[in-house]
């Protein structure tokens, strides 16, 4: 005689529905606790959204990929700390969408990556990464500096943004075109990389 166990394992579409069962119940034990809990809702103290030519930064810093090999999620343990600085807490990415923790590191988190650096360290990196870092596996970007920023879309996205709780205001909307003119899409990747992680002043 089949025992209860023996019942589920010998009937493929009950063991489907006991499994979906169980993955439901955890998957709500797991996230929903999440959105009553203030400090991954809410903005940490000091962080704005990003500006217009930072905004147009990180699109572009998306779209060639960069999130690939640079994670942007410092771990709560002491080597991760030590070399990044304070691990990443959730208050920090409330105006990104999507996020871009990632997990794979060819190359260093990015996460604090904000003022460490120089503007110009960051052209030389971008244009041709192992003029100062002889190592490196990273290609270069060299046509970022020449290619000039697009006005056009930057308004909409914005709004977008707004709309998912950014608090822009109006006059920064309006004004968002201007701000890009005459800017290239390599002054849009440094200065989105320099705003990264500056919201946590502490080093860990």
């Amino acid at each position: 005689m089949a025992t209860g166990h023996e019942k589920v394992e010998t009937n493929l579409k009950l063991m489907i529905l006991l499994i979906l069962v169980v993955v439901s119940i955890g998957g709500l034990v797991q996230i929903l606790p999440l959105y009553f809990m203030q400090s991954t809702t809410e903005a940490v103290e000091g962080l704005k959204p990003y500006s217009a030519l930072q905004l147009a930064g990180r699109d572009i810093y998306v779209r060639e990929g960069c999130y690939l090999c640079h994670s942007q999620m410092i771990r709560p343990f002491r080597a991760e700390t030590e070399r990044y600085g304070h691990y990443s807490v959730a208050g920090e990415f409330v105006y990104d969408h999507p996020f871009l923790w990632g997990s794979k590191r060819t190359g260093p988190d990015l996460a604090r990556v904000g003022g460490r650096y120089s503007n110009e360290w960051h052209v030389v990196h971008l244009m041709n990464p192992r003029d100062v870092v002889p190592e490196s596996i990273m290609p270069g970007y060299p046509w970022l500096a020449k290619n000039p920023l697009r006005t056009d879309d930057i308004e909409q996205k914005m709004l977008v943004l707004k709309k998912l709780g950014a608090p822009y205001t109006e006059d920064q909307i309006r004004g968002a075109p201007k701000m890009l003119e005459g800017k290239t899409e390599m002054d849009a990747v440094v200065a989105y990389l320099q705003n990264l992680g500056t919201a946590i002043k502490t080093r860990r």
